[in-house]
Order: C-alpha cells, then sequence, then structure tokens
C-alpha cells in the first residue's frame, strides 16, 4: 500500500490545475438549530457552496434529537467532502442546563468529523468578528452585513445560525495556509 502525503498531492493537484481551492464546512452548533455553511476558498476570494440549518423538533426525546443531528451531519460531509470544519467554541456563564446540552450535541457534531477524517479547528466569537469584522468587539449585524459582503450574496443568510456558520468558515479561510 502507498501512503502520499496530503501536502504533497495538494502540491500536485496545485500545480496540474491552478489555485488549490479549501472547502470548509462552517458550523454553528445547538441541539434544536445547528447552522451551517460551506465555502470554498482559493487564498484570495471565498465561494459559498450552500448553507442552512439542521433542525431537531423540540418534543423528541433529546437522545433522538443526537442521533438526527449525527445523521445529518455525516450526510451533509458525505454530500458536500469539505476538506475542513470550523465550528465555535462554546462559552456559556448563564444557564447550566444549555450549556451541558449544547456540549453534548457538539460533541455529536466533532464526532461525524472526526469519523469521516475532517480536521477540525476552533473559533471564539471575539475571533469570527475580528477576522470577518476586523473589529473583535462588533456587534452581530455588521458580522452579518460583512459576512454578506464578502460571500456577494444577495441578502443575509437565513436564518441566523446558517450565517454564523458562514462567518465561521470565513474566519477559518482568513486563519488557513492555503499556498497562493
Amino acid at each position: 500500500m502507498v501512503f502520499i502525503r496530503k501536502e504533497f498531492l495538494k502540491a500536485l493537484v496545485k500545480r496540474f490545475y491552478g489555485r488549490l481551492k479549501l472547502r470548509i464546512l462552517g458550523i454553528d452548533p445547538g441541539y434544536a438549530i445547528v447552522g451551517f455553511g460551506i465555502v470554498e476558498y482559493d487564498g484570495y476570494q471565498f465561494t459559498p457552496i450552500t448553507y442552512g440549518a439542521i433542525t431537531t423538533e423540540a418534543h423528541t426525546s433529546y437522545n433522538y434529537r443526537l442521533r438526527d443531528i449525527y445523521k445529518d451531519m455525516t450526510d451533509l460531509i458525505n454530500t458536500y467532502s469539505p476538506d475542513e470544519m470550523a465550528i465555535e467554541k462554546l462559552f456559556f456563564n448563564t444557564n447550566q442546563k444549555t450549556v451541558i446540552d449544547v456540549s453534548q450535541a457538539r460533541g455529536v457534531i466533532l464526532l461525524s468529523a472526526v469519523n469521516l477524517d475532517i480536521p477540525i479547528s476552533e473559533y471564539t466569537p471575539l475571533q469570527v468578528k475580528q477576522s470577518v469584522v476586523g473589529y473583535g468587539r462588533a456587534e452581530k449585524k455588521q458580522v452579518m452585513d460583512m459576512t454578506k459582503q464578502i460571500l456577494k450574496l444577495k441578502a443575509i443568510p437565513k436564518p441566523d445560525d446558517a450565517a454564523d456558520a458562514l462567518a465561521l468558515a470565513i474566519c477559518h479561510g482568513h486563519s488557513s495556509k492555503i499556498p497562493k
């Protein structure tokens, strides 16, 4: 069996096919709504591929909600074949029940990526705001407007969770080391 280093393979692709494009899956974790956004980044510009939300029914058993998130995430990854995943780091200082539930959902999301060998990077909201807007204390509306502009979209993505996921993907693109 022959093993080829990923970096070597990417260099070959770039040499023969032009600029390398990194396909990034951004995730805004939750258990009722998981925002997702997939973009391609070539080191110069972003191209939106798809975005939306994975939703679970409120009156469904929590264990089944986690199962549904896992299945839908796995389907999403298999359908769009992202190279890497960017996910928001959790920060809660109020509702302990919510933090536990979101953490469990986040774990299921991470598991779906790890099982399919997708590298994962985590970003704080401050890092996302700094990367997308240029100011770490930016308002949510500013981040959404800049996300729309960077991706050349006609409107701010809905739901908000999808817009947040796209901002995470943009942040990861800015942080990645893509050969130019």
